[in-house]
């Protein structure tokens, strides 16, 4: 390990505000072509257990079977199981009896609520 200087010191943050620069010099670019920088998420809405029983006013009993059942798409990560919003639309539209259009409204209404809060 060597041994610290002003000089490498120096050096190290010179490389950082390089590097500082080259990013502010990207993020500029992208601003300039009227391009938004990628996002994570994607936009997509993710729920856990305990929100997707709220939404649907089930048990997590009756989650875990829709699961068991392949009927309900979800995503796990770690020990936490995630659902997306367009799995649970398309889960209330092929297998809730007499789902309608105005359903749909009204759960998708009931998200843009819960994730408001």
């Amino acid at each position: 390990m060597e041994l610290l200087t002003r000089n490498n010191f120096e050096g190290w943050m010179q490389k950082i505000l390089d590097r500082l620069d080259r990013q502010d010099e990207l993020l500029l670019a992208i601003k300039t072509q009227g391009q938004q920088p990628p996002s994570l998420s994607e936009g997509i809405r993710l729920f856990d257990n305990q929100d997707l029983c709220l939404l649907l006013q089930i048990s997590k009993r009756t989650l875990q079977r829709y699961r068991s059942e392949g009927a309900l798409a979800y995503k796990t990560l770690g020990k936490k199981t995630y659902y997306s919003e367009m799995d649970v639309l398309d889960f209330l539209s092929k297998h809730v009896k007499d789902f309608r259009q105005s359903d749909i409204e009204f759960y998708k209404a009931r998200i843009r609520n819960l994730f408001n809060k």
